[in-house]
């Protein structure tokens, strides 16, 4: 079975809702045909020329990143640039290019997740919560066929709550319909009133997933027109967001910990503020630039925020406010969700009956030499 990009990138979308993107973020289509078959994809965080050469040399299709190739509009692409040679090249060797930014750093099993589960945090929770919204879906479909479009439903990713899948009620009861002029009914005669025995589903759904949930149950269900409900719920979804807040196995030093977070991340260097001698025990993390995120986790009793790219002004803020921080750089604190995201986008595709080759980027290095 030839698989096409889209196809990939609609699994990715599954595990980093594009919903979950920051408003200035520009995750998505970087370069590319949807359409394009693919064999090979590559994991990185960045789209360098050391990356697109190993592409080339790998003989892969599809590139998924981090970070977005644009961050601002285009005025022009130009071969003889930097970025204009390098969507030049990307082009000329048929090998497309998606980002998923700050989704991936927001959706459970993303970046944060992923850093959080290798310093080993405990009792893990989002750091700065947001909630989807929720909406109820009811459809109500003939009695034989209520088990397809349940199935259907729970495939597209309704009835989620919580650790459970497929989650629905069903009830049965009495449908009537009169076909008129036009119709090509299913069940019964144009000109004459119908009553049918269905079942009445209901399940839940997050917002962003209604359009994919309701192409499904349309396509699974047998009826030329589909009754359905989708009603608003105050009920809050599973919080997602940027940043985790967890704790330690035990209470040790904050020179200690810095030591395990330079050699659990394979940094290149750690930077680190506060006493030596701090213990510590709730961490805050947030993977690449979360610097601005000090006072939640002060705020929430965190003894320590691990992040990157802390300005100089914020670490003296920190200092100042008696908050302890660990600087393990942008790239280290990100990579990490590399080899995560390949495992699920790995289960993803095989439970899709979609067999790609999935690899991490080998010669991907971080931006900064430490001496």
């Amino acid at each position: 079975m030839e698989v096409r990009a889209g196809d990939i990138i609609k699994a990715m979308e599954r595990l980093a809702p594009p919903g979950l993107a920051e408003d200035w973020d520009n995750s998505g289509w970087q370069v590319g045909d949807p359409a394009a078959p693919v064999r090979k994809v590559l994991l990185a965080l960045d789209v360098t020329p050391e990356v697109v050469e190993e592409a080339e040399s790998g003989g892969v299709q599809l590139i998924i990143c981090h970070h977005p190739l644009f961050f601002k509009g285009i005025k022009f692409v130009r071969s003889d640039g930097p970025a204009g040679g390098l969507v030049y090249r990307l082009i000329r060797s048929g090998i497309g290019v998606y980002a998923a930014h700050t989704n991936l750093d927001s959706a459970g099993g993303g970046v944060n997740d992923a850093l959080a589960r290798a310093l080993g945090l405990l009792e893990t929770g989002v750091l700065n919560p947001t909630y989807g919204r929720l909406l109820k879906l009811v459809v109500f479909v003939p009695v034989d066929y209520a088990g397809q479009v349940r199935e259907a439903l729970g495939r597209a990713g309704a009835g989620w709550i919580g650790n459970y899948s497929h989650c629905t009620f069903n009830l049965r009861g009495t449908g009537t319909f009169c076909p008129r002029e036009g119709a090509s009914p299913f069940i019964g005669s144009v000109g004459k009133l119908e009553q049918v025995e269905e079942v009445r589903i209901e399940t839940i759904i997050r917002r962003e997933d209604s359009e994919r949930v309701v192409k499904a149950m349309l396509e699974a269900h047998p009826y030329e027109e589909v009754a359905y409900d989708l009603y608003p719920l105050e009920n809050k979804g599973a919080p997602r967001g940027l940043g985790r807040l967890g704790v330690l196995p035990g209470a040790v030093s904050l020179a200690e910990f810095a030591g395990t977070v330079k050699k659990v991340l394979r940094a290149e260097c750690v930077r680190y503020g506060g006493n030596p001698e701090a213990r510590v025990e709730r961490v805050a993390v947030c993977g690449g630039s979360g610097g601005d995120l000090w006072p939640l986790a002060r705020q929430k009793g965190a003894d320590v925020l691990v992040t990157g790219d802390v300005r100089y002004h914020a670490a003296r803020d920190m200092l100042a406010a008696g908050m302890n921080f660990i600087d393990a750089g942008h790239f280290a604190t990100e990579r990490v969700v590399l080899p995560a995201l390949k495992d699920s986008l790995d289960r993803a595709l095989e439970k899709a009956g979609l067999g790609v080759d999935i690899t991490v980027a080998r010669w991907e290095k971080d931006a900064w030499v430490c001496i």
